[in-house]
């Protein structure tokens, strides 16, 4: 019998967690402390297999069950729902490190260490700390060309179109060091488009 929004909100308690079950797998676990937990239950290459699919009221009973689907999709396409859950978590937790300031410091102390002259890394360390403060928190996968141009339009209308050039070659080439193509500036084309903005 399928759950219905009335008997989860009823669910009360007890000594021992225990189940109400839905359709497809899917059940909503209910811990003696109080927690009402959705579970998928499901069967990959003949092992049975758990995946947690977030918490009631949080997760209500109709994204419960468009979780469950999804999940079945993947599994219909020979996926394990709960090993490409993990994956994403972890590409997640990647990406989230890999932030803007962490990979322009990262650049700047492999410059050093390739025996960059005290004063020119200087001045980069100068234009880092000019475009960490709107990108360093951001990871360089999401930053977009309309992010760094914000920047540079600051400089822009002070006048400082060297100080703004020099910005963009800098957030250029930790781009470049990253390997980061999702973002246009590591892309030949920005370079240009940037310095036309600059100038038109």
């Amino acid at each position: 019998m399928a759950l219905t929004d009335s008997a989860i909100r009823n669910a009360k308690p007890r000594d021992r967690e225990y189940k109400l079950s839905d359709s497809g797998g899917l059940y909503l676990l209910i811990t003696p402390a109080g927690g009402k937990l959705w579970r998928l239950k499901f069967r990959i290459d003949g092992r049975e297999k758990k995946l947690a699919l977030g918490s009631y009221p949080a997760i209500g009973l109709a994204d419960a069950r468009k979780r469950r689907d999804e999940a079945r999709e993947l599994m219909a396409a020979g996926k394990d729902p709960a090993r490409e859950k993990q994956q994403a978590k972890h590409r997640a937790k990647v990406a989230a490190g890999d932030t803007f300031g962490e990979i322009g410091r990262e650049y700047l102390d492999k410059r050093k260490r390739e025996g960059m002259a005290e004063r020119t890394l200087g001045k980069a360390e100068f234009h880092l700390s000019r475009l960490v403060p709107s990108l360093g928190r951001l990871p360089v996968t999401d930053i977009t060309a309309p992010d760094v141009l914000a920047v540079l339009r600051v400089y822009e209308k002070q006048g400082k179109n060297e100080t703004a050039n020099r910005l963009l070659q800098l957030a250029s080439r930790i781009f470049r060091s990253h390997h980061a193509p999702p973002c246009a500036l590591a892309r030949p084309r920005l370079a240009p488009a940037c310095r036309s903005s600059m100038t038109g």
